[in-house]
């Protein structure tokens, strides 16, 4: 059986760091801790369970802080979390599971990562999550950092969860991009990419739109990329009001490739903000027909390829007075979230609207 060392960084992290290790310790044999200048309990709880616990000065740079933690592993495959990730019981159980089999034939082993949405949607995209060691995998990105995929790659149906704490989001990140800027340093399509997402969230809209519309015209950028950017400009628009550069930046989406589910459904709700029901109706249907690709590297919302399009087919056909349909579609989304708020209301309603018709 493979050896794991997990190897984390972390800085003021006293309010997640102890439920992300217990969650995985049983599955690692070595605990490494890197903290880059905690002035919280930190280093305490993290000493709690490891004695490998370092000190890094914080240069601004994700990846040579990861690439530091990486130096300092012992064992055949490397694991790395953020301090509010945890691993679930019935995720620790499959990992422990495939630890069992896993060989050093294999160089990177993608799992899951599952994300709260603002709306508890989920969220989920893979991330190369278990590394070979002693292959000279290398962090690469000041913000956003990644290893670029490489040898023989292995999906996994296992996931880490993002245990997030605080929907405060700060500009930590985009002062980083600020700063490179000032450094004169180029950007290439991933950092052009992840720039404008932060210039996003920080709410400078215009230049979001400028650095999201630079980012499509570049040469090589990541295709799921492309896509998550027409979806970001439609955000950006709307935030600005202007629904018809919002629209056009969705139908933009179909010049890189085949429809996905996440765009379709919001077209469906463009439609049905305007009221033209049976337009909306095609587009979410639409969405009811294409399947999400967990191994295109994209960020996927599976809301959007059943539950949303599900609850606004009913709306449409409530408002078109088809009451059947309405209901049929209700219930449908019901069985992807029988605990919706949504759908228990229209349920409600549709009892209602049958005593009043029998009375």
């Amino acid at each position: 059986m493979i050896s794991i060392s997990l190897c984390m960084i972390v800085k003021n992290e006293e309010k997640t760091l102890r439920n992300c290790l217990d969650s995985v310790k049983e599955v690692v044999d070595e605990i490494i801790i890197v903290d880059t200048g905690s002035k919280d309990k930190t280093v305490e709880i993290a000493q709690e369970f490891t004695d490998k616990v370092y000190f890094y000065e914080w240069k601004d740079d994700f990846a040579s802080a990861r690439n530091f933690s990486f130096s300092k592993a012992t064992k055949d495959f490397i694991l790395w979390l953020d301090a509010d990730d945890i691993l679930l019981p019935e995720d620790k159980e499959k990992l422990l599971k495939r630890k069992q089999t896993l060989t050093k034939e294999i160089d990177m082993v993608m799992l899951k990562y599952n994300m709260p949405t603002e709306d508890g949607s989920p969220f989920s995209f893979y991330r190369e999550r278990l590394i070979q060691n002693f292959k000279d995998f290398q962090w690469e990105g000041r913000v956003h950092e990644v290893i670029p995929p490489r040898g023989k790659i292995l999906y996994e149906n296992i996931a880490i969860t993002h245990n997030k704490q605080s929907d405060a989001y700060t500009d930590r990140n985009l002062k980083i991009y600020q700063k490179m800027l000032e450094d004169h340093i180029s950007f290439g399509p991933r950092e052009t990419f992840y720039y404008a997402r932060e210039l996003m969230y920080n709410d400078y809209t215009l230049e979001a739109i400028k650095q999201f519309q630079a980012f499509l015209e570049m040469d090589h950028a990541f295709l799921e990329n492309k896509i998550e950017a027409c979806l970001n400009l439609n955000r950006c628009y709307m935030a600005l009001n202007d629904k018809e550069k919002a629209f056009q930046a969705l139908v933009q989406s179909f010049r890189y490739d085949t429809p996905r589910a996440e765009i379709c459904t919001c077209i469906g709700n463009f439609f049905l903000e305007e009221k033209q029901y049976n337009q909306a109706i095609y587009w979410y249907k639409k969405s009811l027909t294409i399947f999400p690709n967990p191994q295109s590297g994209g960020f996927i919302n599976y809301d959007m390829y059943t539950f949303i399009p599900y609850l606004n087919l009913c709306v449409c056909y409530y408002r078109l007075n088809n009451l059947e349909l309405a209901e049929y579609y209700n219930e449908l989304a019901g069985r992807e979230k029988p605990n919706s708020t949504h759908y228990l209301y229209n349920k409600n309603l549709f009892k209602v609207l049958k005593y009043n018709h029998k009375s």
